[in-house]
């Protein structure tokens, strides 16, 4: 695989440029962006389909994995995507870190930039610490490119792409496109409010033009939600308190975990009652597009939002779909934002 200047990455089906030196949010994405990112993915799947797996095309560069909060996907597979593109990997573990002697976080990031990191990948529980991480590395003019991989309650950028490749994927394999969402409904059910996922995926599939269904308990999707579209988009969104409506004729499910550890009042009266009204099940799908298909961010709580049943059909379910094409568009993510000049 060639490595251009990322200034001169461009698109093969379109006049773009692609200039993102940091992958903070997916808010202010313009289409032209989401497909050169399914374009770039989808030439990476083809090379993770290769008997040899590996390319150089970041060799000599240095991702570091600042990862603040726990995480078992999304950690594995940036690591596994630096190494298929050949960088060397630094990782980071709180515990274990001067973060306990009293280290800030920002100087956390300089001792990695010490090192030699080219690419900062960042996960933190509050939102906003990747922004304050590029803006350091901005104002240091150090060419150090910063990559969200989940903030608090604001965005998991990598988390929305890998699920839009995902859903472009199945629909068109040999060129996945945004064109190919364009007014396929597509249901997102479970804790919304304290869901980064779901506001990536809320950017990302309104900017493709599809229309995008939140449904749960009033608790848990505040009305609030309704703002997030861009005006400018072609696709829609709707805030169902019930399920029935959501589900309806929908070409896609998205379910979302409870994310108990963050709810600190009583949004819920039980486990039991959240699956009786909003667990997705057989039975339920009957109301979706009889080629619906079932996507999960991961970790599942079995029996809660997705029945096992459903979760382990490979007819229905792209829970592990999902997990494959979070290595080829992690691959994206770093090759273009790499500054490939330093090499």
């Amino acid at each position: 695989m060639m490595n251009p200047s990322i200034h001169e990455r461009v698109s093969p089906i379109m006049t773009f440029t692609w200039t993102r030196n940091h992958i903070l949010a997916l808010a202010d994405w313009v289409p032209a962006e989401y497909e050169i990112l399914l374009q770039t993915a989808s030439s990476f799947r083809e090379v993770l389909s290769r008997r040899t797996k590996k390319v150089p095309a970041l060799q000599g560069q240095v991702v570091a994995n600042l990862f603040f909060e726990p995480s078992t996907r999304t950690r594995s597979s940036f690591e596994l995507a630096a190494k298929r593109l050949s960088a060397d990997i630094l990782n980071f573990s709180p515990g274990t870190s001067s973060l306990t002697k009293g280290e800030t976080i920002l100087d956390t990031a300089k001792t990695y930039l010490a090192m030699g990191a080219n690419i900062m990948v960042i996960r933190h529980q509050q939102a906003g610490v990747p922004l304050a991480i590029a803006t350091e590395m901005d104002r240091l003019d150090t060419g150090v490119s910063i990559l969200n991989a989940g903030d608090g309650q604001h965005e998991h950028p990598s988390q929305g792409l890998l699920d839009l490749f995902t859903i472009c994927s199945l629909l068109d394999a040999e060129n996945p496109s945004i064109e190919r969402l364009k007014s396929k409904k597509i249901a997102i059910v479970g804790d919304i409010l304290h869901s980064r996922v779901a506001r990536s995926n809320i950017y990302s599939l309104t900017t493709a033009g599809a229309e995008v269904h939140l449904a749960g308990p009033p608790t848990l999707v505040p009305h609030l939600f309704a703002g997030m579209i861009n005006p400018k988009n072609e696709g829609k969104l709707f805030i169902h308190w019930e399920i029935e409506p959501a589900l309806s004729d929908a070409d896609f499910v998205m379910t979302l975990r409870l994310q108990r550890e963050r709810m600190t009042n009583h949004l819920l009266p039980s486990l039991r009652e959240y699956h009786l009204r909003y667990g997705i099940t057989r039975d339920r799908l009957k109301l979706c597009k009889d080629e619906v298909r079932v996507l999960h961010p991961g970790p599942v709580n079995r029996g809660v939002e997705l029945s096992s049943d459903l979760m382990d059909d490979p007819r229905v379910s792209l829970i592990s779909t999902q997990v494959t094409s979070g290595v080829a568009v992690r691959m994206a993510l770093l090759y273009l934002i790499a500054d490939l000049d330093t090499q």
